[in-house]
């Protein structure tokens, strides 16, 4: 369905279903071009990813791949997006998820430690923002904006825990919510260099102490012992 302006100032919608569908299976292989292509930028970089990686990995020619895309940043960014997005369904937190404030962020924890990332390569908000530090400023903005999404909703989980009465109401929010993803992406790095898991599962131990710290102490009620009948 394609809308119409005409000079009178009046609009209409034709269908022009060649084109539609056309449209579609540009769509199609646009994505398609975008999902191959992720693993090899997320595990190469976007300096070292060339193109003749990406043409292997679709099948197309260079012009089949610039016909979806105007140039390789273009794709590295539309990439990194599809990347970030599920990494943090997979490994993020969730809106809707079940349990209390303090559930949920062990959930989280839990997740980044055990679950691998769906992009084959390892995180790819970290993998981007250390790549392109100072050689791509389009996507060192992505990733800081990355960061900037997921630290907000942990913030969001950490002040409905407060309100609730499960997070004590002093705990600064923003920055555990730094501390937590700095922890997390710190000891994910030291992994992939030593190739041994004992830092993620240091920083585990260390963010679920965190959180017992930070965790409103339940007030267990003590019954009274019952008077005996003499």
């Amino acid at each position: 369905m394609r809308l119409y302006c005409f000079a009178d100032g009046s609009k209409e919608n034709f269908r022009i279903d060649g084109m539609s569908e056309t449209l579609r299976k540009g769509e199609q292989t646009r994505q398609t071009i975008i999902e191959l292509a992720a693993p090899i930028f997320n595990r190469r970089g976007y300096t070292a990813c060339s193109l003749a990686e990406i043409m292997e990995a679709t099948g197309l020619e260079k012009g089949g791949v610039y016909r979806h895309f105007a140039s390789k940043e273009e794709l590295a960014e539309e990439v990194f997006r599809y990347s970030t997005r599920r990494a943090l369904e997979v490994r993020g937190i969730g809106g809707a998820e079940e349990g209390d404030a303090l559930t949920r962020l062990r959930r989280m924890i839990l997740r980044f430690i055990e679950v691998p990332s769906p992009i084959p390569g390892g995180c790819p908000i970290l993998n981007t923002a250390i790549d392109c530090d100072d050689g791509n400023p389009a996507l060192r903005k992505l990733a800081a904006r990355a960061f900037a999404a997921w630290r907000r909703r942990i913030r969001r989980v950490i002040e409905q825990g407060i309100e609730k009465g499960v997070i004590q109401p002093a705990t600064d929010a923003e920055g555990l919510a730094t501390v937590l993803i700095a922890a997390l992406e710190g000891a994910l790095a030291i992994t992939r260099v030593e190739r041994r898991r004992e830092a993620l599962k240091h920083a585990q131990t260390f963010l679920e102490g965190l959180l017992d710290r930070v965790a409103v102490k339940q007030k267990v009620r003590r019954r009274k012992p019952s008077r005996k009948l003499s």
